[in-house]
């Protein structure tokens, strides 16, 4: 799955602005779905018809990354920008970006002080986004406009996906093109002549702002359960606040809650079944800091058992961040087993 993984990060897609992204995912899921929509918001759903009826699943991942988006042209060339997504703002100094345009990539920085002004400074100040620039090389506005750039032009990391350590990747976007790939490869692994029910893969738009694609899929599929693949932050690294909880290479996250959704205990039990039978390591997480499309899905129609599974990431929303390809392996696995385990009878409901 790297090749895949590094095809859908190389694309630029922040929030809102998810439009190559789609149009990739389309293409690569219409030889095994049976229909492939985009719908207005931007999402793309693709439908799998299973050969004998049973229940209805959908599955969600988001195109979108973190990023940000041109705000204004300074008379000397300089752009100021505004975030789409979370960011930390002690992360922005001296990293490199692409801007989107109707013309193509364009490269800049994000502009920092020289180090030999440094003690005219605030060694401890942290200036909020609002107050840095992105430097593309434009000498004034009008090279800038020469350059094809204009307000409202969206922004992202410029990282390309490495290989480090014997199973580990580095890049940008894994949140959530990680789950992207892991839900395109489970489409293309499974024999659906096997599988009872129907199966909606939604990969949606702007969830890194409020889950709003998936809130508007939640309205058009009438779902008997629903799963959500995305990443999440994992806490085995040295900080002080770091618990250990959750760690990279330990398997795929089950989700127990969040802040956006208290788990379905028959999906999560399900999924722990499913793991502890294929031998497929996991984790149960329980993290109130992060939130998914899940949360949205789960508000669909009646109400819909939802669960959650969890691709372990290092640095989430940084240019840096970092997964276990072992990890994507095993989640993608998960996902097809409890896809192939559907049958007519199959039941999540909060009571038997």
């Amino acid at each position: 799955m790297q090749a895949l993984l590094r095809e859908l990060t190389d694309l630029l897609g922040p929030c809102g602005h998810e439009h190559d992204v789609a149009r990739y995912i389309a293409q690569r899921v219409r030889p095994f779905a049976d229909e492939v929509k985009v719908d207005g918001v931007g999402n793309v759903i693709a439908m799998v018809r299973g050969a004998s009826p049973g229940p209805t699943l959908v599955v969600s991942t988001h195109m979108d990354e973190v990023g940000f988006i041109v705000k204004k042209i300074e008379e000397n060339g300089l752009l100021r920008f505004d975030k789409l997504g979370g960011h930390d703002d002690r992360i922005l100094l001296a990293q490199r970006v692409r801007i989107g345009t109707d013309k193509g990539i364009v490269p800049g920085v994000i502009g920092t002080i020289s180090a030999h002004m440094s003690k005219y400074d605030d060694p401890d100040k942290v200036r909020r986004h609002a107050k840095l620039y992105i430097d593309i090389g434009a000498r004034d506005r009008k090279e800038v406009e020469e350059l094809g750039v204009q307000v409202g032009d969206p922004i992202s990391w410029a990282t390309d996906l490495e290989r480090i350590g014997k199973t580990r990747v580095v890049g940008k976007a894994f949140d959530d093109r990680a789950g992207c790939a892991v839900l395109i490869q489970a489409l293309s692994d499974i024999d659906f002549t096997k599988v009872s029910g129907t199966v909606y893969a939604v990969f949606s738009v702007q969830e890194e702002v409020g889950l709003r694609g998936a809130r508007v899929a939640a309205h058009q599929i009438e779902a008997d359960v629903a799963l959500a693949v995305d990443t999440t932050a994992v806490s085995d690294t040295v900080e002080e606040m770091m618990d250990d909880t959750l760690g990279l290479g330990r398997g795929p996250g089950i989700k127990v809650m969040d802040f956006s959704l208290i788990a379905s205990v028959a999906v999560r039990k399900k999924l722990v079944a499913l793991a502890k039978s294929n031998e497929i390591p996991y984790q149960l997480e329980v993290f109130s800091g992060i939130g998914t499309d899940a949360g949205e899905l789960s508000a669909g129609h009646r109400g819909v058992p939802t669960g959650v599974l969890s691709i372990p990431s290092r640095y989430a929303h940084s240019p840096i961040e970092v997964i276990d390809l072992e990890d994507l392996q095993h989640t993608k696995e998960l996902l097809v087993h409890f896809i192939e385990d559907l049958h007519p009878n199959s039941s999540f409901a909060f009571i038997d």
